[in-house]
């Protein structure tokens, strides 16, 4: 393996007829990433998984894993690459050691589970999907939906999973609609809305960009509305749940706490909030249809 980006894609277009289902999507992963590849129904997403795995090939563009074209070299590209998009997918009629045994074979392993794949349940096909992968000693590792239908112990162990595997060094591209998973897995994102990226970067720095809003709660709700209106640096007051929102700079608010002292005004709670990864998302793709990758998904 040489030292090569693990993902990198550049103008990458996907055009069925007269529907753009991914329109010039760049894409970098970088070493150690545990990057989460995120986006509504329709957008594009997972037509832009499977032309980085060569599963389809793009109208224009071009792919490279690890300094290799799938679509140039063909399954050479894939060498000490792993994973599955839209599940994985087993033969139903053997069991899960022969599934393995199968998949194993191409890759010189050998391994375990007897019963018959057809009677798993998804979660089930979850897990042993990522055991099909792991057995190719991946160095980087694409998951879709890696979470879908397990229960939280499952999820819990999943996370712990991805986490242990990036404490190993190995490359993970995660695609979930779960964004409270990603906020605690990913460190850097790529969030794509009718077939463009509208964000890629490191996940701190879009936290970032949402503006630092905080709730008040007070016994005097009235009086301490009245004292944050006439504060200044205090704006876009508004009274919901049972507590004062606004937003203010830090200076703003230690005045604010000083004024409430002075003022002989009771408060219970005053705290930060910050925009959650979801609350950022929906604002970066709200109005979302679904269209070219459903139609051909």
């Amino acid at each position: 393996m040489n030292d090569s980006l693990p993902v990198s894609a550049r103008g990458l277009v996907k055009v069925y007829g007269e529907l753009v289902a991914v329109d010039h999507v760049d894409l970098t992963v970088e070493k150690g990433d545990v990057f989460g590849y995120l986006g509504p129904n329709g957008a594009g997403k997972t037509t832009s998984l499977r032309m980085l795995l060569g599963l389809i090939r793009p109208t224009e563009g071009s792919i490279s894993l690890f300094g290799r074209d799938p679509h140039v070299v063909g399954a050479k590209a894939l060498d000490g690459v792993a994973g599955f998009v839209e599940g994985p997918t087993f033969y139903p009629y053997l069991t899960a050691r022969w599934n393995l045994r199968l998949l194993a074979a191409y890759d010189d392993g050998a391994i375990g589970g007897d019963d018959k794949v057809g009677g798993y349940s998804h979660g089930m096909r979850q897990r042993l999907g990522i055991a099909a992968a792991l057995l190719r000693d991946p160095k980087l590792l694409l998951l879709d939906e890696p979470t879908t239908a397990l229960d939280p112990a499952g999820m819990r162990d999943m996370r712990d999973l991805v986490r242990r595997l990036a404490s190993e060094g190995i490359t993970v591209l995660l695609s979930s609609h779960l964004l409270g998973e990603v906020e605690e897995l990913c460190n850097r994102v790529a969030i794509i809305r009718k077939g463009r990226i509208v964000y890629e970067g490191q996940l701190q720095d879009l936290l970032a960009t949402a503006a630092t809003g905080y709730r008040l709660r007070s016994p005097e709700p009235d009086r301490a509305r009245a004292l944050l209106l006439n504060q200044t640096g205090i704006r876009e007051v508004v009274s919901a749940d049972g507590s004062l929102r606004f937003q203010a700079d830090e200076d703003a608010v230690a005045a604010l706490s000083i004024a409430l002292g002075q003022a002989r005004i009771g408060v219970t709670a005053l705290v930060p909030e910050t925009a959650s990864l979801e609350e950022l998302f929906l604002g970066m793709t709200e109005g979302e249809q679904p269209g070219a990758e459903e139609a051909v998904a």
